[in-house]
């Protein structure tokens, strides 16, 4: 590191809320009447061209929909009802990020999102971060340099005075590349700690 930290880079699912996944693929497979297994089987095969924004919502569904042999939604959203129902905050998280931006620090939100997603996020109004980059509208995703690149430049900041936190080992192994300080996040406690040990204030 080089520098003292002036931005802090947020993921989403799984640092800022709990994991929305698990309860997306139960309440999708329950609207479609079929397992778990077989929702997810049909649903990997489109998502990445979906969190890209490559496809729409009703052109995701006729795709999931054909390989399950299911009639498609009537819901205009099923995947943004989806995950309304999976949305759990981390308290804790979204204050620590706003406590952030109040003591100086940049703050962004970098997330591999659709596009229901990202709408539900400007609902809630939260006006703690400088930037929010999606994956919905870049046409790129993590690990994918470009999106790092693009959140680095939106923020103004070098790589070596940021900080980028995930849960996934693989998008913090690819931020680490370019010379962001990645830590992979665990909970709060451990993240607030290695914050500290880069000198960042966490109030």
């Amino acid at each position: 590191m080089s520098g003292k930290i002036e931005a802090v880079i947020f993921d989403w699912g799984g640092v800022l809320i709990e994991n929305p996944r698990p309860a997306l693929m139960q309440f999708c497979a329950r609207a479609f009447g079929v397992s778990e297994e077989q929702y997810i089987e049909a649903h990997s095969k489109f998502l990445e061209q979906f969190q890209k924004g490559l496809v729409s919502e009703q052109a995701f569904w006729r795709k999931v929909c054909a390989e399950l042999e299911k009639p498609e939604p009537r819901h205009p959203s099923l995947w943004g009802q989806a995950f309304r129902a999976a949305y759990a905050p981390r308290k804790e998280m979204l204050a620590l990020a706003s406590n952030l931006h109040k003591a100086g620090y940049k703050t962004a939100l970098l997330s591999n999102t659709e596009f229901p997603a990202m709408q539900f996020f400007y609902e809630q109004g939260y006006d703690m971060f400088d930037v929010r980059v999606f994956s919905c509208t870049e046409g790129v995703a993590k690990p994918e340099r470009k999106i790092y690149q693009t959140t680095l430049d939106r923020l103004g900041c070098p790589a070596s005075r940021t900080v980028f936190t995930d849960d996934r080992a693989e998008f913090i192994a690819a931020a680490g590349q370019l010379g962001i300080n990645a830590i992979l996040f665990k909970n709060i406690k451990q993240f607030k700690g290695e914050l500290m040990r880069l000198g960042v204030n966490t109030g």
